[in-house]
């Protein structure tokens, strides 16, 4: 059995990790619920879980039959602390740029197919974002999502896009993958991507590539979320300008020497939102 680079792997550990993320990704799931969402083999399903039981890493309610996380997946959970100097590095600027557009920042990472929020600094005042420290959305639907996705090589990103059923949220949520990567195409080109209802509702998102793995050992994106009732008719320039700012003072603060996004000239942003909504 191969990794995703070709790279041996161990066939039981893989197993056994893809049942604790299964369960994570559940809050709670039975041995049927398990064994059937995994494609798991009944004769060793067992003892796979009773040795993850007994290692910590699941707990197992005899009352209710359900597995779910165990204490020692919450113990190694804290110890990880790789984008905490990112998040450290970057909240002051977010912080200084969210006060200064009154609209809420965020900072995410790439994890597979899903953007992981870091850090958000909140609009302080108006519409709050549903959003915390922690939640996972699927990149596809938001525009950080699509600029992470951005800095992958194409044929990586379709590879992830493909791997997993991609709801519609709203009427702009676009879907099919092929739309999908023409816009991850046009965020590479243009150095940003957006969410123009495409999530929710009433909502809009403009997000900027970060740092890459070669600049920052991990992919994050920064983006600025808003209603669209408060968006401008320059939109997303408007907001675009002083985003880009921040995320350069961002990589100058980590010393991180990558190309500064490239910023189009102010009809690009029209065409690129235009062409948004005709693909969504």
């Amino acid at each position: 059995m191969t990794d995703d680079r070709g790279n041996p792997t161990v066939k039981s550990a893989d197993r056994a990790l893809t049942v604790v993320e299964f369960v994570a990704g559940k809050g709670s799931a039975s041995f049927t619920e398990i064994l059937e969402g995994l494609g798991l083999p009944r004769s060793s399903a067992h003892g796979l879980l009773n040795t993850l039981c007994a290692a910590g890493w699941l707990d197992h309610n005899s009352a209710n039959k359900q597995y779910s996380l165990g204490l020692r997946a919450w113990q190694v959970g804290q110890l990880y602390t790789g984008h905490q100097t990112l998040a450290n590095v970057a909240k002051p600027v977010m912080d200084r740029l969210s006060a200064s557009l009154g609209e809420t920042v965020q900072l995410a990472l790439l994890d597979g197919v899903e953007n992981v929020y870091i850090a958000i600094s909140q609009a302080p005042g108006g519409m709050r974002l549903g959003s915390s420290v922690g939640m996972r959305l699927l990149a596809h639907a938001t525009g950080i999502g699509k600029a992470l996705l951005s800095m992958l090589e194409p044929d990586e990103s379709r590879r992830r896009l493909e791997s997993v059923a991609l709801p519609r949220l709203t009427e702009k949520t676009v879907t099919e993958v092929e739309d999908l990567t023409a816009l991850v195409a046009a965020a590479k080109t243009n150095g940003f991507a957006l969410d123009d209802e495409e999530y929710l509702d009433g909502c809009r998102c403009v997000a900027v590539p970060l740092t890459s793995k070669s600049g920052g050992g991990m992919y994050a994106a920064l983006s600025v979320t808003m209603p669209t009732a408060r968006t401008d008719a320059e939109w997303p320039g408007s907001i675009l300008r002083p985003l880009v700012a921040a995320s350069q003072e961002i990589r100058a603060l980590l010393g991180v020497r990558e190309p500064d996004v490239m910023i189009p000239a102010d009809s690009s942003y029209a065409a690129d939102r235009d062409s948004s909504k005709r693909t969504a």
